[in-house]
């Protein structure tokens, strides 16, 4: 067989044209990285046209007592639908020039593709949090709690009565949630890195039998209490005192979520995405890595806000 030509492309000629692996990094990382994503219900909206989702919100019936000879009572309930808009496209880019490609280290790439995945997960696990603050028909970050509690769980959150969490107030919260019928699998009580300390403190956290079997593969999951499994996020949010706006009491407070998985909604049409280019004018690859999403909430009622010192 006669050699190939000196003139054929291969590995290093065509090394443009050969994608690399940055697409599975960078998912990688964007998956390590997500904590309220990760507890909420996920719908897939991949390859379907449209920028609004129509999930059906039946409402409950009711027994009635058969009286004898008296027809029965027939449901006719209005059912209501919530719309969830997905219009979030948010995208992470990096122009590595040639000069940088030759001369730096490989774990240079290492780091813009964990970065990439870590900036879109926060992205998008903070938008599922806002919307956690307003639980229960609550304001959202700037505004007054009026439904939020305090960390002790013993009263509505007034703009200055902030507390740091508690183990009565976390019975409180699960009282609130079995009053309201929601489901007691698939909870998650999601808190800052404050309230993480705090907990620690918490013997009844801290007891065996009540951290569970140990399984700390899910994000962020730093044990179990009462049933309900622990998240630490640093994306919980950090709001003003009294409501103010602006630079006005700014990040005197935190706020925490405890829901269950039908609470809030995350509606992917396009996960994760890497793509890389060569742009001779910049002499240089353009990495981009986008996703596109909505949110929105599902059952208000099946989650809780609260709020405790920064």
């Amino acid at each position: 067989m006669a050699a190939i030509g000196a003139g054929n492309q291969n590995i290093t000629t065509a090394a443009k044209f050969i994608p690399e692996i940055w697409s599975d990094e960078t998912i990688a990382a964007y998956k390590s990285n997500l904590v309220a994503a990760n507890l909420v219900t996920r719908l897939s909206h991949k390859g379907k046209k449209g920028d609004t989702i129509h999930i059906p919100k039946p409402t409950r019936g009711s027994a009635n007592l058969k009286v004898k000879n008296v027809a029965v009572n027939v449901q006719n309930d209005v059912h209501n639908d919530i719309e969830i808009s997905v219009n979030k496209h948010y995208e992470y880019s990096v122009l590595m020039e040639d000069i940088v490609a030759v001369q730096a280290l490989n774990s240079l790439r290492k780091f813009y593709t964990d970065d990439a995945g870590y900036a879109l997960a926060k992205q998008v696990d903070t938008d599922l949090l806002a919307l956690g603050e307003g639980f229960n028909s609550g304001a959202t970050v700037d505004k007054s709690y009026d439904t939020a509690f305090i960390g002790t769980g013993t009263t509505a959150f007034s703009g200055t009565n902030e507390a740091a969490i508690s183990d009565a107030g976390i019975r409180a919260f699960i009282l609130r949630l079995d009053n309201a019928d929601v489901p007691m699998d698939n909870r998650a009580l999601i808190i800052p890195p404050i309230a993480a300390s705090t907990l620690l403190s918490i013997q009844r956290f801290t007891e065996q039998q009540f951290i569970g079997n140990g399984d700390a593969i899910k994000t962020g999951k730093i044990g179990q209490i009462y049933g309900v499994d622990v998240y630490v996020s640093t994306n919980c949010a950090t709001v003003k005192s009294s409501g103010g706006t602006g630079n006005s009491a700014a990040g005197t407070e935190r706020v925490g979520v405890m829901m269950h998985k039908d609470a809030l909604v995350l509606a992917e049409s396009m996960g994760i995405r890497s793509q890389t280019q060569y742009k001779q004018e910049w002499l240089g690859d353009l990495f981009t890595s986008d996703t596109i999403y909505g949110v929105g909430e599902l059952r208000d009622e099946s989650g809780l806000a609260f709020v405790m010192p920064a």
